[in-house]
């Protein structure tokens, strides 16, 4: 593991030129060029505030702007996680000519495409700021808390692209399964709603390993008060064991990945 780790420190130039080459290959002749990063964030939201109005409407409650924040706050970090793994799935596939005839650590590929899904989330963000500026959400404390939350985004990307990316190469109808999941998954993460919402219930939703961390960003984002401690243990528990087991997973398969692309 040590030597696998080191191994893959001393590619790490590799690792950033592929990481740009993805960033420049998604804006090349591209008319709206970085506002394509914040298009999706943009439709979640918008999808969002749609469903959170027909909640209201339900319950004859109003839709204030902390709801319009939480789903905004929670709409970039999901479409990160989204971004990075249907990325993830194809990234060796995409690059075969590069698997079969270059000796490096393949898990550059999967893990290249988490950095350019983060340039797209930090360049979103920049939006999300200026809505939250113009919603008047204030600074806490607690926004020390953020850093934390989406590292554990990103550990928990990086496991399950190295997982799909490999599972991918071997059968290919995986990455139609994970765009299945990824279509539906929204249903079942707390983006569009609150797990509060839901009341006893919501503990059921909290099992979902991503709730906690969106739960957790709007707590502390958004309502100014810190992530519940223990779903939030929960969460970065199920991070690093999908990272772990990606990572073995890869590793495992990595021998046989030049005769199956």
């Amino acid at each position: 593991m040590k030597h696998e780790l080191q191994e893959l420190y001393r590619y790490r130039e590799l690792l950033y030129t592929i990481a740009r080459r993805d960033i420049k290959v998604r804006y090349k002749q591209s008319v709206m060029g970085f506002f394509w990063a914040i298009l999706m964030p943009i439709l979640i939201v918008i999808s969002g505030v749609v469903v959170r109005y027909a909640f209201a409407l339900a319950s004859h409650s109003p839709l204030d702007t902390a709801g319009i924040a939480s789903i905004a706050v929670k709409s970039l970090p999901w479409a990160f996680l989204v971004s990075s793994i249907r990325f993830g799935c194809n990234s060796l596939t995409g690059n075969s000519n590069l698997v079969t005839k270059v000796y490096f650590p393949k898990e550059i590929f999967p893990i290249a495409s988490v950095l350019a899904s983060l340039f797209d989330f930090f360049v979103a963000s920049t939006a999300l700021v200026v809505l939250l500026f113009v919603f008047h959400v204030g600074w806490s404390v607690y926004l020390l808390w953020v850093p934390a939350l989406l590292l554990m985004v990103v550990l928990m990307a990086t496991g399950i692209g190295m997982l799909v990316s490999a599972a991918g190469l071997f059968f290919r109808d995986v990455k139609f399964i994970v765009e299945v999941a990824l279509t539906f998954g929204i249903f079942f993460t707390p983006v569009f709603y609150d797990v509060r919402m839901l009341g006893e219930k919501g503990k059921w939703m909290m099992l979902n390993p991503v709730a906690p961390l969106l739960e957790g960003l709007s707590a502390c984002v958004v309502r100014h008060q810190p992530p519940q401690l223990s779903w939030l243990a929960y969460a970065l528990s199920f991070s690093l064991a999908i990272l772990g087991l990606g990572y073995a997973f890869f590793k495992h398969l990595e021998p046989a990945f030049a005769e199956s692309i």
